[in-house]
């Protein structure tokens, strides 16, 4: 069962691949998504050989961020991790709206797009 933090996310988040002109992928219906070469369990297979069977995870994680009133509030952000495959993720971090993600030496690249990314 989701936790309330992956309900209160987002709504219009999603990630398009770059290279290949896909429809975004909507982010807003679990608390994490895994990449991977292995279909059976990976949300968004990444196909390449270079890629892991189960290579990075985009988390969404609730933290403190200042308002712009000088206070204190919580906030639902994507962070995307790798999982300690051979040929990397190419991001680590908290991610944010135009971001860039590669993985491997794949030549696909998925571009982070918030709220009216049709």
């Amino acid at each position: 069962m989701e936790n309330s933090i992956s309900r209160s996310i987002f709504v219009n988040i999603g990630l398009r691949e770059f290279n290949g002109f896909r429809e975004p992928l909507q982010l807003h219906r679990q608390s994490c998504y895994l990449f991977g070469r292995e279909r059976r369990i990976a949300d968004i297979p990444t196909d390449h050989p270079s890629c892991s069977k189960q290579h990075a995870v985009i988390q969404y994680r609730e933290v403190e961020k200042e308002k712009p009133d000088g206070m204190m509030g919580k906030e639902v952000r994507p962070y995307i991790m790798d999982l300690g495959c051979t040929n990397k993720t190419y991001i680590n971090y908290e991610l944010f709206e135009k971001d860039t993600i590669k993985f491997g030496n794949s030549s696909r690249e998925y571009i982070l797009l918030h709220e009216n990314f049709a």
